[in-house]
């Protein structure tokens, strides 16, 4: 057993923060952090994701759908799909499971 601790709590450090808190040979724990009005840049990852939203307000978007996204919101995106935070009205954390662990599949 591992108390992953600070996973999920916002950064206030550069915009589009991400810190990877965990990771075995199966998945990887991480926070993303998306201050109010930022800009999501990130690209499709090679490993499936779960993101749990710990903090804020702001809609998924991708091309299987739109998603309006707050605290207690889990979100499933396979491998390979385009997805984007936008109107982001609240500073979002993000809770980000990644399987198998993030940059595994590069």
């Amino acid at each position: 057993m591992e108390v992953i601790k600070g996973a999920g709590e916002y950064s206030p450090g550069e915009p589009n923060d991400w810190v990877e808190q965990f990771a075995s040979a199966d998945l990887s724990v991480g926070t993303y952090s998306i201050p109010v009005g930022g800009v999501d840049d990130q690209h499709p990852h090679t490993e499936d994701e779960i993101y749990v939203v710990q903090a804020g307000r702001a809609t998924l978007v991708t091309p299987s759908g739109n998603a309006l996204v707050s605290a207690g919101s889990v979100v499933f995106v396979p491998a390979g799909e385009p997805h984007q935070f936008t109107e982001i009205t609240e500073n979002l954390a993000l809770l980000v499971i990644f399987a198998p662990p993030y940059g595994s599949k590069a």
